[in-house]
């Protein structure tokens, strides 16, 4: 054996004895599972407040609005996964160019220009309506924008956590949400809801201002917004290829989370079935918000050893991250299991009863859902877009079939839920194969290996 084998051995062999604790920062793994719960928690809150200041047709309303808002990230067409995967080639290999921060400002710009066009398109269609005062369309753009900024805000969470930068995002997480679920409380104490929704959009701005502030003193973004134009351009055509395919992606993700709330409320009616629907997909994907708690902290020592070809370290960084994940989900389930009735009628009130076959399917999708993020982060964040826009594709035409079967039979909206969790933990599945397959089996694959001695700021917790 020659001594460079030999070293390459004994280097392999040093990094599969890696303890797992060293596979991740601690400390950020802290700070995200407070803020992914306090995005659960936050989630909660507002049904909770919302069902008690609210009438049961406002309240499907403002569920309705806040869906389209979140609708937007449409329009992500999977550029801010692209930006993380840009951003961390540049970041490991510590260039120092300005192409990718210019991209990365005008991806944010793009955003925020597509939240501010929503805002005033919701204004404009509920101003216009007989019903409705000016104060009311008022109120209802602004919970769209509340909800919207959501898409800005993802991108800033790529880029920072490509940078490493992770510790003041969700430091920065933290302080908003915090502020946003005090905001909604005050709500019971009388504070009127409009002044509500304006302090509420007012903190959304502060800590896009810090953030933003950080990640220019950082590099990761440029002090300049001319040019962005330009640089979208650019984005678009060294991205081409990637684009459309997380685009299949994202839109297809979008749909998958987004359709049942334009569907129930034409197929099933408002009040108690949109309610419904809304209570189980916000702890459904509340759970996601929970999971990333477990996903994020491990992606940069995956697409570290991704790009090393370091197999061992890959594997071990994912069943680290799968077992943060289902750690959890059991938790969750056996709570729904042996209390969700009485959560259910603390939550909803009297503005609508959950019923119990609508809790065992929630606990088919979470269980499905904590497959699938597993999964499908891996696949993001090491660049497999072909794969996981075959799997979108494959989801959202089964879903477009079984709700035409739903529809035809005349099934409730229990019937629909069920239906959509067989659909969607069989798109689980395939997430998890090709994850086995493609990056497991063959093993991993970068354009651009990054050198083996480079280290992580937190290798040594």
């Amino acid at each position: 054996m020659t001594l460079q084998a030999q070293s390459l051995d004994d280097s392999s062999g040093v990094r599969a004895r890696r303890p797992i604790s060293n596979l991740f920062s601690l400390h950020y793994f802290l700070l995200r599972s407070v803020t992914a719960g306090g995005a659960v928690v936050s989630g909660l809150v507002q049904t909770f407040v919302f069902a008690r200041v609210l009438t049961p047709k406002d309240f499907s309303i403002y569920i309705l609005i806040g869906s389209f808002g979140v609708a937007l990230w449409l329009f992500d067409l999977g550029a801010a996964k692209i930006l993380f995967v840009r951003q961390r080639q540049r970041h490991l290999t510590r260039r120092t160019d300005d192409a990718v921060p210019a991209q990365s400002n005008a991806i944010v710009v793009l955003y925020a220009l597509i939240v501010l066009t929503g805002t005033l398109v919701c204004f404009s269609i509920m101003a216009s309506r007989p019903s409705v005062r000016p104060l009311q369309a008022m109120e209802y753009a602004a919970f769209f924008s509340f909800a919207g900024l959501n898409l800005v805000w993802f991108p800033l969470r790529n880029v920072s956590n490509a940078v490493d930068e992770f510790i003041v995002f969700e430091a920065l997480e933290v302080i908003r949400r915090v502020g946003h679920v005090a905001l909604m409380l005050a709500l019971l104490l009388g504070l009127p809801l409009l002044s509500f929704l304006l302090l509420a959009n007012l903190l959304w701005f502060a800590v896009f201002a810090a953030c933003i502030a950080r990640l220019v003193r950082k590099g990761a973004l440029v002090s300049r917004i001319s040019g962005c134009w330009q640089a979208l351009a650019v984005f678009w055509g060294d991205n081409r290829a990637e684009i459309l395919r997380s685009a299949n992606y994202g839109v297809g993700e979008i749909a998958i989370y987004n359709f049942p709330y334009i569907l129930v409320p034409v197929a099933f009616g408002l009040g108690a079935p949109t309610i419904i629907l809304d209570t189980v997909f916000k702890i459904f994907r509340g759970a996601t918000l929970i999971y990333a708690a477990g996903l994020d902290p491990l992606v940069p020592r995956q697409t570290r050893a991704f790009a090393e070809n370091d197999i061992a370290t890959l594997k071990k960084a994912t069943w680290a991250a799968a077992i943060l994940c289902a750690v959890p989900t059991v938790a969750l389930c056996a709570s729904l299991l042996f209390a969700g009735d009485k959560f259910f009628a603390l939550l909803l009130g009297h503005a609508a009863t959950m019923p119990r076959a609508a809790t065992l399917i929630l606990v088919v999708l979470l269980i499905g859902n904590f497959a699938h993020s597993v999964a499908s982060c891996l696949l993001l964040h090491t660049g497999f877009f072909r794969e996981i826009a075959r799997v979108a594709s494959f989801v959202v035409l089964a879903m477009a079939a079984m709700t035409a079967i739903v529809v035809a039979s005349g099934m409730g909206i229990v019937g629909f839920i069920g239906w959509y969790a067989v659909v969607y933990v069989a798109g689980a599945g395939l997430y998890v194969a090709y994850a086995m397959r493609r990056i497991f089996l063959n093993g991993p694959r970068l354009a651009q290996p990054i050198a083996a001695n480079s280290r992580l700021p937190y290798d040594e917790n």
